[in-house]
């Protein structure tokens, strides 16, 4: 599977995906329009290693709400992450069985190099 999570009003997302060209074969699904449903979640979950792993502790909300000060489990994550779109680190990409997780330069560099494996 080759997918990408990401927020069409995100200036970050819309420059790294222009840059990247992606093939056609990719699947892009915006987060706000088109909500994560469970069943997608687990799956990055699985591939990540944690929910943990794909939440944004940079999401206005994340300050917003004080959660810094909480000690959040793995349910916690699951739980806001499903709630609400913001709390996902983005953008994600799903390239087969890797998942390639925020916008830091080296994560980019990882799905460049993943992409001209292809």
């Amino acid at each position: 599977m080759k997918k990408v999570y990401h927020l069409k009003t995100c200036s970050t997302c819309v420059r790294i995906l222009k840059e990247l060209n992606l093939p056609s074969e990719f699947i892009l699904q915006d987060i706000k329009s088109e909500e994560i449903t469970v069943e997608q979640l687990e799956q990055m979950q699985e591939l990540a290693g944690s929910y943990e792993a794909l939440f944004s502790k940079r999401a206005k909300l994340y300050k917003e709400m004080d959660l810094k000060n909480q000690n959040l489990t793995e349910k916690d994550y699951k739980h806001y992450l499903l709630e609400h779109y913001t709390f996902l680190s983005r953008p994600v990409f799903i390239i087969d069985n890797a998942i390639f997780i925020g916008n830091s330069k080296k994560n980019i560099e990882a799905v460049k190099q993943a992409l001209n494996e292809q």
